[in-house]
C-alpha cells in the first residue's frame, strides 16, 4: 500500500492558506462590542479590540474608514462595526478589518437624546416662561400610561390617599416599543380634545434608556409642549431624565411623586380645616362674650336713662319754659301798653287835624300851579312841533316825487344815485308818487359834463 506523502507548510504558506479560508468563509459581517485597548499611531489607522463579557476580537480600522465614520472613537464606546475577517500573516493573528462603524445601544441613543434636546431647547420648548401652572385643587386628573404597569398602580394609590375628591381617567398606552410614541401622542391629543382633565400625568416606571426611549421621541415632546392642559412628566426613576421631562410643565422624579406634586394633601387640608374650625369657634365664642358684655353695659345705661325718667325731666323743663314764657309775655304787654300811652299823649299834644287842614291847602295850591305849568309846556311843545313839521315838509323827498321825480333802490335797499352802482341786467325798484315800479337795467351810460 502506497502512502500519500504529507504536505509540509511553511508558516507563511499556512498563514496565507488560512487567510484565504477565513476571508472566503466570512465575506462581510457585523460585530457589536465595546472598544478597548485603542491605539492611534501616526499613520491615522486605528487598532483596538471589541470585547464582550467573555471574549475579545482584535480589530484594525484604516484611516479612510475612520474618517468616513465621523465618530470620535474612544475606549468604552459600544459600537456596531461592519467589515471582514482577515489574518495578519506576519504574526499569524486573525483580525477584524472594520470598514464602517456606528454607535450602538445606549451610546447611540444617548447621542440622539443630546441632539434632540439641543434642537428643542433652541426652539424655546424648554423655556420656563412658557410653563403652565398646575391647578391648586384639580377636580379631574388624566393619566397617560400603561394600564398594566406598576406606574399606574402607584399613581392611583397615591391619588386615592392624598386627594380622593378628584376623578381619575386613564388613557392606556404602550410605554415602550415602536408603537408607543404614536399611542402616547394620540392619547395626549384625545385628552386635549376632550377637555375633561385639569391636569395630565404622563409617564411610566423605570428602565434602561432604550426602555424609556418612547418618551424621548420628538413627536411625543412636541405633543406635550402643545398641550393646553398642564402636563406633569413622570418617566422612570429619580435619576432618569427624558425629553418629555424638559418640555412638560412640571417634571416629577417618579410616578408616585407626580401624583403628590399634582394634588394637595387631603389629610393635611382636613387637619388645617379642623384647626381653622377650632379657631373660628374660639373667635365666635369670644365675639359672643364681648357682645354679651356690651349688651349688659347698654342695659345698665338704659336703666339709668329710662324713657320715663327722661320724660319726667323733659316735663319739668317744659313747665319751666312755660312759666318763663308767661312772664316774658306779661312784661312785653306792659311795656307795649306804656309805649302806646306815651304815643297817645304826644298825638293829643300836636293836634293832627290842624296839620291836616294846612297840608290840604298847600296841596290845592300846588295842584293849581302844576296845571298851569303843564298847559304852558304843552302849548310850547305844540308850536315847536308845527314848526318842525313845516320844515320837514319843505325838505321831504315826497314833495319832489309828487313833482314827477322817482327814487331808485337796489334789491338790498340802498338808494341808487350813480350809474356805477348798477350793471345791465340788475333789478331795481322805482318809488313814484302813487306806488312802486320794478325795473330791469338794459344799459348804463354815464352823462358827459362840460
Amino acid at each position: 500500500m502506497q502512502v500519500k506523502a504529507e504536505r509540509i507548510y511553511t508558516p507563511t504558506e499556512l498563514n496565507r492558506e488560512v487567510k484565504l479560508h477565513l476571508e472566503a468563509g466570512f465575506p462581510r459581517i457585523a460585530v457589536e462590542g465595546e472598544i478597548s485597548n485603542l491605539a492611534r499611531p501616526a499613520s491615522g489607522h486605528l487598532y483596538f479590540s471589541l470585547k464582550d463579557e467573555r471574549s475579545q476580537l482584535r480589530c484594525a480600522m484604516f484611516r479612510s474608514a475612520a474618517v468616513r465614520s465621523g465618530l470620535r472613537i474612544d475606549n468604552g464606546m459600544l459600537v456596531s462595526a461592519r467589515g471582514r475577517i482577515s489574518l495578519y500573516e506576519a504574526r499569524g493573528e486573525y483580525q477584524f478589518i472594520v470598514e464602517s462603524m456606528q454607535e450602538a445601544g445606549e451610546g447611540l441613543l444617548q447621542r440622539r437624546f443630546e441632539e434632540l434636546k439641543k434642537k428643542l431647547e433652541s426652539e424655546g420648548l424648554f423655556d420656563p416662561s412658557s410653563k403652565k401652572a398646575l391647578p391648586a385643587f384639580p377636580a379631574r386628573i388624566a393619566l397617560v400610561t400603561s394600564a398594566s404597569g406598576a406606574a399606574v398602580r402607584d399613581l392611583l394609590h397615591v391619588l386615592e390617599r392624598r386627594w380622593p375628591a378628584a376623578q381619575v381617567r386613564l388613557y392606556p398606552v404602550m410605554v415602550q416599543g415602536e408603537q408607543a410614541p404614536g399611542q402616547i401622542q394620540g392619547a395626549l391629543a384625545a385628552a386635549n380634545r376632550h377637555g375633561w382633565a385639569d391636569v395630565l400625568i404622563v409617564g411610566r416606571g423605570g428602565g434602561s434608556l432604550e426602555d424609556l426611549w418612547a418618551f424621548n421621541d420628538e413627536g411625543v415632546a412636541r405633543a406635550v409642549a402643545a398641550s393646553s392642559i398642564p402636563v406633569v412628566s413622570a418617566v422612570g426613576h429619580e435619576t432618569d431624565f427624558s425629553i418629555c421631562d424638559f418640555v412638560a410643565d412640571l417634571r416629577a422624579p417618579t410616578p408616585s411623586a407626580a401624583a403628590e406634586l399634582s394634588t394637595p394633601d387631603g389629610a393635611a387640608l382636613q387637619q388645617s380645616f379642623l384647626r381653622m374650625a377650632r379657631q373660628l369657634h374660639v373667635r365666635i365664642e369670644d365675639r359672643i362674650r364681648q357682645s354679651g358684655q356690651g349688651l349688659d353695659h347698654l342695659a345698665h345705661r338704659l336703666q339709668q336713662r329710662h324713657p320715663a325718667t327722661r320724660l319726667a325731666e323733659k316735663a319739668r323743663q317744659l313747665d319751666l319754659l312755660k312759666a318763663r314764657l308767661r312772664r316774658d309775655a306779661n312784661r312785653q304787654v306792659r311795656e307795649r301798653r306804656l309805649h302806646l300811652d306815651g304815643l297817645s299823649r304826644r298825638l293829643a299834644a300836636h293836634r293832627p287835624e290842624r296839620r291836616l287842614d294846612e297840608l290840604n291847602r298847600r296841596l290845592a295850591a300846588l295842584q293849581q300851579k302844576l296845571d298851569r305849568s303843564i298847559t304852558a309846556h304843552m302849548e310850547t311843545a305844540r308850536q315847536r312841533t308845527a314848526s318842525l313839521a313845516r320844515t320837514l315838509h319843505a325838505v321831504s323827498p315826497l314833495q319832489t316825487i309828487a313833482r314827477g321825480y322817482s327814487v331808485l333802490t337796489a334789491p338790498a335797499g340802498e338808494v341808487v344815485s350813480s350809474v356805477e352802482q348798477v350793471s345791465p341786467g340788475d333789478h331795481l325798484s322805482a318809488r313814484i308818487s302813487d306806488g312802486e315800479l320794478d325795473l330791469t337795467v338794459d344799459a348804463a351810460r354815464k352823462a358827459d359834463h362840460e
